[in-house]
């Protein structure tokens, strides 16, 4: 394998191709991971080059695409033109329960259409309009969010007015939730801007809103799962894993969530949390709030979910660490079958990976447990803390691209010749065309689940379909041809 030093000189070769001013603001977010250091060396969370392709989200994106727009049972406005709402629309494959239309409402998208004379004259009174209809239309749906578009805060629209008057009018939870995509550098502030919203508009009138189950008691194993969005199932197998060690899952906030699951979070005894870019904020907050921990858990292959099962089972008594370990040995047989299947099949195979959130580090030791080794990684929106978790992960000359830009990305590819690139949609027609294997680890390319047991068997079949499809015969990377 590389060294340090070689790698370090790649990063320097894909830099030499910009111009000075930029190659000095690029140079400090690609880096190589060195063995012992307590983080990644990359700078975080700044504003992309002008000019340069990034695959960030913004603002809205995240608000409305990642944190609350999973809430099943809600309607959720996209407030402004209808481009950003149609882009929106049921993108990340949130699975969910219930009857769209009557009482869930997750694949239906809302948008209050914003015109040209909108623009003009402002659209409060579109907007009052609006949830008035949506009010007659959905009797069963059990509040509404007002996520912002551009153009509302470029002309003022004062949501937050609007939907103070619409609360009071429906009797039901009207979240302004002002996430106009301009603002900040990413997607990740608009996940800081929807935590904000629950912290300001939710949690204060909880007791107000809940609906507390009929024979509801709070227990002592009352735990959440925060920032899991159950992207092609996920957070079923998760919760199942939970519940099977003696926890109770309380809520989950917000894949297959409601609104009542939301506001029933303060009562639980701990905080888990899978995503932690996403969701962090009000974590910390219930914590300083109500006293109630979190820890951060790792459901992706065996080796991670066992360690994560007993590190959750360590914040209870004996009884729950007990069935914890009964639960770890009753999986290893199935866990034994599934490598034993496939990892002679994807032993020494190198990925690339380049996503958001958690998966950048979280999914390296899911690839280490099939024998694959992940070669270059980074974020798309990621901060310092999520370097530094990193590192806990990544292996010696790990190259390490924050906000990589489709040419380095490319070139990255190209000179360290991985034999998989898992990344989003926008990155995955090009690695096909180089011939490629690509997975598209957004939204798990259109299968999953792929967290807990269950889930690392869907994973290592598809990873397996990705890199060993015969159709790869058929055509050369660009290495090859050159060769």
């Amino acid at each position: 394998m590389a060294t340090v030093e070689e790698r370090k000189a790649l990063v320097e070769e894909v830099l030499d191709a910009y111009p000075e001013k930029a190659r000095k603001k690029r140079a400090k977010h690609l880096n190589v991971y060195e063995e012992g250091k307590s983080d990644c060396g990359v700078k975080s969370n700044r504003k992309s080059i002008p000019g340069v392709m990034t695959t960030r989200g913004c603002a809205y994106a995240g608000a409305k695409g990642v944190v609350w727009g999973p809430v099943k049972d809600m309607i959720h406005i996209s407030h402004g033109p209808v481009g950003c709402g149609y882009y929106s629309w049921s993108g990340r494959r949130n699975y969910y329960i219930g009857t769209t239309g009557v009482d869930t409402f997750g694949t239906m998208q809302f948008t209050s259409d914003f015109q040209e004379r909108d623009i003009v004259f402002g659209g409060d009174k579109k907007l009052a309009k609006l949830i008035d209809e949506l009010e007659i239309l959905f009797p069963l749906s059990q509040g509404t969010t007002i996520e912002s578009e551009c153009p509302i805060g470029l002309i003022g629209d004062d949501i937050e007015a609007v939907a103070k008057k619409k609360a009071k009018e429906t009797e039901k939870p009207v979240v302004p939730v002002r996430c106009e995509g301009f603002r900040g550098v990413s997607q990740s502030l608009g996940h800081h801007i929807a935590n904000d919203t629950v912290r300001d508009y939710v949690f204060p009138k909880a007791d107000e809103y809940r609906k507390t189950p009929e024979g509801f008691e709070p227990g002592p194993y009352d735990v959440n799962i925060i920032g899991d969005y159950n992207i092609g199932g996920d957070a079923w197998p998760s919760r199942m894993l939970l519940e099977e060690m003696g926890l109770r899952v309380i809520a989950q906030f917000s894949g297959d969530g409601t609104f009542n699951e939301v506001v029933m979070t303060p009562l639980a005894k701990l905080n888990l949390i899978h995503c932690y870019r996403s969701m962090n904020y009000i974590c910390r907050h219930m914590e300083e709030k109500y006293g109630i921990g979190w820890l951060e858990y790792n459901f992706f292959g065996p080796s991670q979910i066992a360690k994560s099962l007993r590190k959750i089972a360590a914040k209870f008594d004996e009884t729950i660490q007990e069935k914890a370990e009964q639960v770890i040995a009753k999986y290893q047989k199935q866990m034994d079958e599934v490598i034993d299947k496939y990892r002679s099949r994807l032993e020494g195979k190198t990925v690339m990976m380049m996503v958001g959130g958690l998966r950048p580090r979280h999914i390296i030791p899911a690839f280490e447990d099939l024998g694959m080794k992940v070669i270059g990684t980074g974020y798309e929106f990621g901060h310092g803390d999520d370097y530094k978790r990193t590192a806990d992960y990544a292996d010696n000359a790990t190259v390490i691209y924050d906000d990589v830009t489709g040419y380095e990305f490319e070139e990255f590819a190209k000179k360290m010749q991985p034999d998989l690139v898992a990344s989003g949609i926008k990155e995955k027609y090009v690695f096909q065309k180089m011939a490629v294997p690509f997975r598209q680890m957004h939204s798990w390319d259109y299968s999953g689940p792929y967290h807990g047991y269950d889930g690392f068997a869907v994973f290592a079949r598809d990873m397996d379909l990705a890199i060993n499809n015969p159709s790869w015969d058929l055509i050369e990377t660009p290495w090859k041809k050159a060769a």
